[in-house]
């Protein structure tokens, strides 16, 4: 037996010490020793020695009558039944019939069925008796590749080995014992590829073998082998890698049209470029392997190690294995191999970019997207950050450090992310503060300043005999009130003069009274509540802005603002206004102009909702207890987004 040696040594000890089971189960892969291994056991319980008095033996001699008649397949005691072609409980209660005459010739009756997954549950049924208790001259061997197959009660009947698939350097020292007996000239490479392409099977290595020496005319070599067997060449993984490292493009689409031309598969292209990628990765992170005299190419792969960072190593080698699965869902597996080593180019952690050639095509937008520096927007924090949170001249869109006196802050914007929102209410604002070389060279991962001073007001202050004395409500809280909405009595007793400012999500008419805008508000809750507006004339209703409204005996106008296009159809209007009549029992007419809209009826209720979370988070950030919990918890701080209004 070759590479089962865990198989070995306990079938070994057992014989040795007596110690025989009556069933065993061999499970595993296809070529990995199954069959084999059962023919050695009834060998080893049937072997009498070369002088004929030999007894069971973890070493038979292979030269008895015994051994011989068992490798020949004549030995009458010992029987092979494939279950595949004979399934059904006819077969077996034929061979369980023959289990109660005692041995012929041999000291033991051994039963093989190979791939016992496959009989029937009346078959399986039918063995289970005999199989629990058989008499003692008998042995059941069961092989199998698929043991979940087989029910529970016959698996606890057996004693289980699992046969692994065999690794590559034990095929290629096999496959070479075998090749030197058989006076077969070979090279080491050619026997390399062959022990990786058999995957772990020694009977595929075999047929492989056996294909090569006659495709190769009485011999192995390896570049015949490769021909034989369709697989890349070192060379071609090596240009891949190196117009990878590169940034080279044009060097990486020359590379994938020569593995087209030569007809080299695509996943055997990614199956060598990750076991390349592997073996770089172990001489980045164990130098001292980089030279290996089993591996001729160890050499070739150390000095592209050094060419990619460890992190790009890694990234590049899970997108090989990805991609692999990738293939079938390209147009052809070339054009996926190609978008899969673009997608090398493009994942770089280095943000490399395709190198340009130079001429007239280098003046199109890859030029000039590699020429133009990217430009930062602001993320959804910055946009929704109190004004006071930020110096003044970037408060009033100037660069950093230009004059700002004078300047107003630009509008809020209509509506404010959720997630932002939370953040900016529980961390409170800061004063203003002119940039420093210290901050200014702060590096971008630092997304929160560095703990304060004891006495700076952060959330983290300690409460215990209440808020400072030159703390505002706002930076307590960190967010404001919206204009006409009364904070909420449950917390102004603890909060005093809290500040209240206009909310961006009124606009910047919200300053003022707006009585038109509260009669519209009031019309569509009535039509909501009634059911008569639904889906995207609901919206339609929602979105606007009410610029006017006149009554004039029987019939009323209606003049609205919309600002998204498309809820201004036809058909939306004509449901509209059949609401608004029904509702009022007038002739109703409808008037929409396109443009911003201010104080709809969604922007009031996306500020009461603000209104109604400020005040839930203002009502426990006063509360004593978690007053006390921060003060004696250094760094305790509410979490954001985990305070939500009753």
């Amino acid at each position: 037996m070759v590479g089962q040696g865990h198989v070995v040594q306990a079938l070994s000890n057992a014989l040795t010490q007596q110690r025989l089971h009556h069933a065993y189960l061999f499970t595993g892969t296809r070529g990995v020793g199954k069959t084999t291994v059962s023919r050695i056991l009834a060998k080893s319980l049937n072997c009498i020695g070369v002088d004929g008095s030999g007894g069971i033996t973890a070493h038979p001699c292979g030269q008895c009558q015994p051994c011989r008649d068992i490798d020949s397949g004549r030995f009458v005691d010992y029987v092979e039944l494939d279950a595949a072609s004979n399934r059904g409980v006819e077969e077996i209660s034929q061979l369980l019939e023959q289990a109660v005459y005692k041995p012929v010739v041999g000291r033991f009756k051994v039963y093989m069925i190979d791939e016992v997954h496959m009989l029937s549950t009346h078959a399986f049924n039918a063995m289970l008796k005999t199989l629990e208790e058989p008499p003692d001259y008998l042995k059941f061997v069961l092989a199998t590749t698929d043991p979940q197959k087989v029910p529970v009660t016959v698996l606890s009947r057996c004693l289980q080995f699992n046969l692994r698939p065999m690794a590559a350097q034990t095929v290629q020292s096999h496959l070479a014992d075998v090749l030197q007996k058989e006076a077969v000239p070979h090279d080491a490479a050619s026997l390399r590829l062959i022990s990786r392409a058999a995957r772990g099977s020694m009977r595929d290595a075999m047929s492989l073998t056996d294909q090569a020496i006659a495709f190769g005319g009485g011999g192995l070599q390896e570049d015949v082998v490769r021909q034989m067997l369709g697989a890349v060449d070192r060379s071609h993984v090596q240009r891949l890698i190196e117009a990878v490292a590169d940034g080279d493009g044009a060097a990486l689409v020359a590379a994938v049209d020569a593995l087209r031309d030569r007809g080299l598969s695509a996943t055997g292209t990614l199956e060598e470029l990750a076991a390349a990628l592997q073996r770089m990765a172990v001489v980045q992170a164990v130098p001292a392997l980089a030279t290996d005299a089993d591996d001729p190419d160890a050499q070739t792969w150390a000095s592209l190690a050094p060419r990619l960072a460890r992190d790009e190593t890694q990234l590049f080698y899970s997108l090989c294995l990805q991609g692999r699965a990738e293939l079938a869902l390209a147009p052809d597996e070339y054009s996926g191999l190609l978008m899969l080593m673009l997608r090398l180019l493009a994942f770089k952690p280095g943000g490399a970019l395709i190198r340009v050639p130079d001429g007239p095509k280098a003046e199109g937008s890859a030029a000039r997207l590699a020429a133009e520096p990217v430009s930062s927007k602001p993320t959804a924090a910055e946009v929704i950050a109190p004004a006071a949170a930020r110096p003044v001249s970037q408060a009033a869109g100037q660069e950093p450090g230009a004059a700002a006196v004078g300047a107003a802050p630009p509008p809020a914007p209509a509506r404010a992310p959720a997630q932002a929102a939370s953040q900016a209410l529980v961390r409170p604002a800061l004063p203003p503060a002119s940039p420093s070389p210290a901050s200014a060279s702060a590096p971008p991962w630092d997304d929160e300043p560095p703990l304060a001073e004891p006495d700076a007001v952060t959330v983290g202050h300690r409460f215990d005999d209440g808020p400072p004395p030159d703390l505002p409500a706002e930076a307590l809280l960190g967010a404001t009130a919206p204009l006409g909405v009364a904070p909420s009595p449950a917390w102004t007793s603890d909060v005093p003069d809290a500040v209240v400012a206009p909310s961006a999500s009124l606009g910047a008419q919200s300053a003022e009274p707006d009585p038109l805008a509260d009669t519209w508000a009031d019309v569509v809750a009535q039509l909501q509540s009634r059911g008569l507006i639904t889906a995207l004339v609901r919206e339609l209703a929602v979105q606007s802005q009410c610029l006017a409204h006149e009554v004039d005996g029987n019939s009323e106008r209606w003049s609205l603002r919309v600002e998204r296009v498309s809820l201004m159809g036809e058909m939306h209007q004509e449901r509209l206004v059949q609401a608004l009549a029904s509702l009022s029992g007038r002739e109703v007419h409808l008037d929409l102009a396109q443009g911003a809209a201010f104080n709809t009826p969604a922007q009031r209720d996306l500020a009461a909702r603000e209104a109604r979370q400020r005040a839930a988070e203002a009502l426990i950030a006063a509360d004593p207890l978690v007053r006390r919990l921060v003060a004696e918890h250094t760094g305790a701080r509410i979490l954001p987004g985990s305070v939500r209004p009753l």
